[in-house]
């Protein structure tokens, strides 16, 4: 709704603004009920600017005339890493956390409001048989679509899914999993994320030439094939340089995972603009959400090696699924031709 109404653009800018100011109010708290609901306002702000930047940048690929999205979500990957290099700065010259997220939160707003006039003006563009199709919100939509398209709905959200539990597995147990289970030194267990996140971003760096050339389907199953054989062969022979390969090799073929399943979904037929890209994108949540505790509660019970089995599982998932996307030369998604 705010995108159709406002514009993609500045719905990014202004969820990014939010998002700064929700996390700044936590880290300012002094109450834990005022921490949890600025926390609140920042996490949902985040998930509207998710959304609106992916479709701006759908937007920016559909006038460039050929796959840039994955260059779009390399970013991610930087910022993932700028962000955590900022934190250890702070931490290592004993910055106060409240000048700290100001100074954060002063840097991405500003970042922001020069981005928006770099942005493609004026509101998005709506088809007239989009708008035709398209006749109700998020609330009503599944209603109003055939099982087919709900069927490729279910089919991105797992996509997506699974490119989310293979970054989880990266963020969240890369190290303890090295350090712990592997005895390696903190130094050593610490390149396994590091390992992860740089070669998904290698991956989305030349995944729009791989995309424009063996399509989305043909990308997916073979990232899905590089997961499960890289991190299966990683949990079955567990050694330190095995292991951080392994993790490498995850996150390279998980690369266009997410980028692919947002661009399937935003095409998808009998939803209006930008509702597809909602639905898979929010869904998309509850694999950062469910992810942790369920692999948390298998190491508890069998190890952190089992518990890590899955990233071999989203892999397959990945390569199960993958036929819902467009295949080579071809920018309609599978299941709707």
């Amino acid at each position: 709704m705010f995108i159709r109404r406002f514009g993609s653009a500045k719905v990014a800018v202004a969820g990014t603004i939010l998002t700064s100011l929700g996390i700044l109010a936590a880290g300012l708290s002094p109450h834990v009920l005022l921490f949890a609901l600025g926390l609140l306002v920042g996490g949902a702000a985040d998930a509207i600017t998710d959304v609106a930047q992916n479709a701006h940048g759908l937007r920016v690929q559909r006038g460039y005339g050929r796959s840039i999205i994955n260059s779009f979500h390399a970013t991610w990957s930087i910022g993932a890493v700028l962000g955590g290099s900022m934190a250890a700065v702070a931490i290592a010259t004993g910055l106060p956390i409240g000048i700290h997220l100001i100074i954060s939160a002063v840097i991405f707003c500003v970042v922001s409001l020069i981005a928006l006039r770099l942005c493609l003006p004026g509101r998005d563009e709506v088809t007239e048989e989009e708008a035709v199709a398209g006749g109700a919100e998020i609330s009503g939509a599944l209603v109003r679509i055939g099982a087919k398209t709900v069927f490729v709905i279910v089919a991105l959200v797992l996509i997506s899914i699974a490119g989310a539990v293979v970054e989880d597995a990266g963020m969240s147990w890369a190290t303890l999993y090295l350090s712990d289970s592997l005895d390696a030194p903190i130094v050593i267990a610490a390149t396994g994320y590091i390992a992860l996140v740089g070669a998904q971003f290698i991956g989305r760096i030349i995944g729009d030439r791989m995309v424009d050339v063996f399509g989305q389907r043909n990308v997916a199953r073979a990232g899905g094939l590089i997961i499960a054989v890289g991190m299966g062969l990683a949990l079955a022979f567990p050694t330190v340089p095995i292991t951080i390969l392994g993790f490498a090799l995850a996150g390279f073929g998980s690369a266009t995972l997410i980028p692919a399943a947002m661009q399937a979904a935003d095409a998808l037929p009998g939803l209006r603009h930008g509702a597809g890209l909602t639905i898979v994108s929010w869904l998309l949540r509850l694999g950062f959400l469910l992810s942790p505790p369920f692999v948390g509660f298998i190491a508890d019970n069998a190890g952190l090696r089992a518990g890590l089995i899955v990233v071999p599982v989203a892999g397959v998932v990945a390569i199960a699924f993958a036929g819902v996307l467009a295949g080579q030369r071809d920018r309609t998604p599978a299941s709707d031709r």
